[in-house]
């Protein structure tokens, strides 16, 4: 298993100030936009990466996205330690597979693979 990237997770209040703020402040790409959620990149390190969310649907706030090549062996691997899985292994109906656990500061992470990579 390997990670492909890190993303850390802030949360909006102000979401349209926010994509303002990233793009343009920052110079940052806007790469995805899902209304509740949104993604900036740097166009020169595309792994280089900001989240922007008002609130998951999942009713957690993930500080942390950890995308993963393997998420479901990750996923059995949490389970087989006894983490605090807060949120099961779910696939998402935006193409990603992921679930939740709490780090041991209470710290909410996304364990998440692209469907695509699964396959």
């Amino acid at each position: 298993m390997s990670i492909r990237r890190v993303v850390p997770n802030i949360k909006a209040h102000q979401y349209e100030e926010s994509r303002a703020f990233y793009t343009t402040f920052l110079g940052l790409d806007l790469a995805m936009d899902l209304g509740w959620i949104m993604t900036f990149v740097n166009s020169d390190n595309r792994s280089t990466q900001i989240s922007v969310l008002t609130a998951d649907p999942s009713g957690f706030h993930p500080h942390v996205s950890v995308e993963v090549t393997d998420v479901d062996t990750l996923y059995a691997t949490a389970v087989a330690a006894g983490l605090n899985i807060v949120y099961p292994i779910t696939d998402e109906p935006w193409g990603v597979r992921r679930f939740f656990v709490a780090d041991p500061n209470g710290m909410i992470i996304n364990i998440v693979s692209h469907q695509a990579v699964n396959k």
